[in-house]
């Protein structure tokens, strides 16, 4: 069969115009991390029709990944994930140009974000997301990231933002990103987590004594297929956003999506924050023990 950009995309217009496609054919966006909710961006990028991408991982597919990653099948399974991810989205686009890097890409870092119109972190691993991070800024490109939330949540941190370290006071400031203790990634996550519980109402909708169990760092991280591919979607709208220079939906501090009861949870103000941040942190440290 002979492929056909056009026909390929045709129905992409009315959402975006035939000039807003051609911009998304033309630009080249990097996503390190093409699991569950990096991989999930990746699926809806390769279908809105963006014409190069750079993918970044260190591992490969599992059959623990096959309840929500994109790209994970069982003929996936042992493969290289940013390797089974580049076939499969050619198989989508074959006029796709796709760079990837295995365990390397620390070494190639700053010129894919150069190179790239966006960054969309999809790692898991706090070293890997303050490299991400500290690059971009130095680049000057945004990055779009989400949660380890229960709820699909989005966030977009233009290079003037406070970068996640900053914002969310985690003690890594000034330590390479290379070079973290354990201490400092638990509490880093320790962090992550209290913010998410002060600004969203994810409590609700887990096991607590298994959240208590992760953030503790005593067992894996819980997934699922819905939020996970809920969160990547997220992703792709912002990464199309800043393709198409339209104002992003997402800021810094972001969102979360609330699923069960369909609504949109925004940060709340800061007063409100600093009186439930302290009976988060007890809370939390009382799941954790």
């Amino acid at each position: 069969m002979t492929f056909s950009y056009d026909a390929f995309t045709t129905r992409n217009i009315g959402f975006v115009s035939v000039d807003e496609q051609a911009k998304l054919r033309d630009a080249q966006v990097f996503v390190c991390g093409t699991g569950g909710m990096g991989g999930a961006c990746v699926f809806a990028l390769a279908r809105m029709g963006v014409g190069r991408l750079i993918l970044a991982d260190i591992d490969e597919f599992e059959t623990s990944n096959l309840n929500r990653q994109a790209f994970a099948f069982r003929d996936t399974i042992g493969r290289h994930k940013a390797e089974a991810t580049r076939d499969l989205c050619l198989q989508i686009n074959p006029e796709m140009e796709i760079t990837v890097y295995h365990d390397d890409w620390p070494d190639q870092v700053q010129v894919a974000i150069s190179e790239s119109a966006i960054v969309v972190n999809g790692t898991d691993d706090l070293g890997a997301s303050l490299l991400l991070y500290r690059t971009a800024r130095a680049e000057k490109r945004a990055v779009i990231d989400a949660y380890a939330s229960p709820l699909p949540s989005v966030y977009v941190t233009q290079p003037g933002d406070p970068m996640p370290e900053e914002r969310l006071r985690y003690p890594t400031l000034g330590t390479p990103w290379d070079a973290l203790s354990q201490e400092q990634r638990d509490q880093s996550f320790f962090q992550e987590a209290t913010y998410v519980i002060v600004h969203s109402s994810s409590r609700h909708y887990i096991d607590l004594e298994l959240a208590g169990e992760v953030t503790a760092g005593k067992r894996s991280r819980m997934s699922f297929a819905p939020m996970v591919i809920s969160t990547g979607m997220l992703m792709a709208y912002e990464v199309a956003n800043g393709i198409l220079g339209r104002k992003p939906g997402a800021d810094h501090r972001g969102w979360f999506f609330n699923p069960y009861a369909a609504r949109v949870e925004h940060p709340r103000n800061v007063l409100t924050a600093s009186l439930l941040r302290p009976v988060v942190t007890r809370f939390l440290r009382r799941m954790m023990a």
